[in-house]
């Protein structure tokens, strides 16, 4: 009866959805289902910033509607954070803008430096948003593929200069959802050079900065000299204190950027309701002990499924970062015909790779989001299906 958009039809179907639906159906038949398809943390959120949200919202004063760019106070907690992490000197007026999680800030982005036509240059394999904001903006997203034997980043010298002089965003994400791959700092040096030469503003997912192991500690873009000129960069509470229900989130960076992104989020939403700004203003003030806690229940976790994989034939090397595992799939499956055939023998959801892109074919993802005996049955179950 009603035509949707027409940006609706351009749109991939959305992965995690198609994943949960397929799960609920061999539920359905009793199947008992170990879940490590989305990257939705099972550890708890840490008790004294539960007990800080419980107070805040006795408060009648954080009943009313809230600041735009967020309290003044998280602000400026998520600066003093900032210095303390990265040794960045943010603005928490002008270089700080809050968001209802990084997902609704990443899409909404666009809308703020895509008109239709522009060219956003997009990795893949790569969170879904990405693409579908630039989308959503009526932009042309052009990929860059992230493979093995360029450690998972971007091959920045095959963009023909045509492209580069027309693009307007580039998305790069590390630690990398899917892939798990790290960045060094070579590589932002070379990121921030090239946008500088055509003018491209840099949008750097952090998400995963505080999910790290073997001592390895993940850097901000913005720790490049210059950096500020050309990049905002998304960093959320939903991985670093187990917060994903919360929607609290933060962009950080070029003022010009935030004020963009600013604008947009006037305009189509109301602000973070400031019970739970607070809660944020105690995860990043207080003691940080439950991110090296997080750290090591994560880590313990890739140990067991990285060993029960490899000897279950696999070809996989531990990561240094996130809580996800980029699998390669044995010959000759495809990414599809592998997680079905765990699914539906071994009762074990894991997402194929092409869900995050066509580069993605030959891979799946694992997320480590299970305790540790939940893992070693899923390792237990997928060695008994024979691959």
């Amino acid at each position: 009866m009603f035509k949707q958009a027409e940006r609706i039809s351009q749109l991939p179907p959305y992965l995690f959805k198609e994943i949960d639906e397929k799960k609920k159906r061999m539920m359905q038949k009793g199947m008992d289902i170990i879940d490590l398809g989305i990257g939705d943390p099972d550890l708890p959120t840490p008790p004294h910033i539960i007990e800080a949200m419980a107070v805040a919202l006795k408060d009648p004063a954080n009943h009313r509607y809230p600041s735009y760019s967020g309290m003044e106070e998280f602000r400026y907690a998520i600066a003093e954070w900032y210095l303390h992490r990265f040794s960045v000197n943010l603005d928490p007026d002008s270089e700080v803008l809050v968001l209802i999680g990084a997902k609704e800030g990443i899409a909404h982005l666009s809308l703020a430096f895509i008109d239709p036509g522009d060219i956003a240059l997009i990795p893949t394999p790569a969170y879904p948003v990405y693409h579908s904001g630039t989308l959503f903006a009526g932009g042309k997203p052009y990929f860059l593929p992230l493979q093995a034997k360029n450690g998972f980043l971007p091959d920045l010298t095959t963009v023909p200069s045509d492209v580069a002089e027309m693009a307007k965003m580039l998305w790069v994400n590390y630690p990398n959802n899917p892939t798990a791959a790290v960045a060094e700092r070579g590589f932002f040096e070379e990121l921030v050079t090239f946008a500088r030469r055509y003018g491209i503003l840099v949008c750097h997912d952090l998400t995963y900065s505080e999910i790290a192991f073997d001592g390895s500690k993940p850097m901000s873009l913005l720790e490049i000299d210059g950096a500020k000129d050309m990049c905002i960069e998304f960093h959320s509470l939903s991985k670093t204190f187990n917060m994903t229900g919360w929607r609290i989130a933060f962009a950080v960076g070029n003022r010009e950027a935030i004020q963009g992104l600013g604008s947009i989020k006037s305009n189509l939403d109301s602000g973070v309701f400031q019970a739970i700004q607070r809660a944020g203003i105690e995860a990043l003030t207080s003691h940080q002990n439950s991110i090296y806690e997080i750290g090591k229940v994560y880590e313990r976790r890739r140990n067991i499924m990285v060993k029960g994989l490899n000897d279950s034939g696999f070809e996989l090397h531990p990561p240094k970062a996130t809580f996800y595992l980029w699998v390669p799939v044995p010959h000759p499956y495809t990414s599809v015909h592998l997680a079905t055939r765990l699914l539906e023998e071994a009762g074990v959801v894991v997402t194929p790779g092409n869900g995050f892109g066509s580069a993605g074919d030959g891979y799946i993802r694992i997320a480590l989001t299970q305790d540790e005996k939940r893992l070693s049955e899923a390792v237990e179950r997928i060695h008994r299906v024979g691959l």
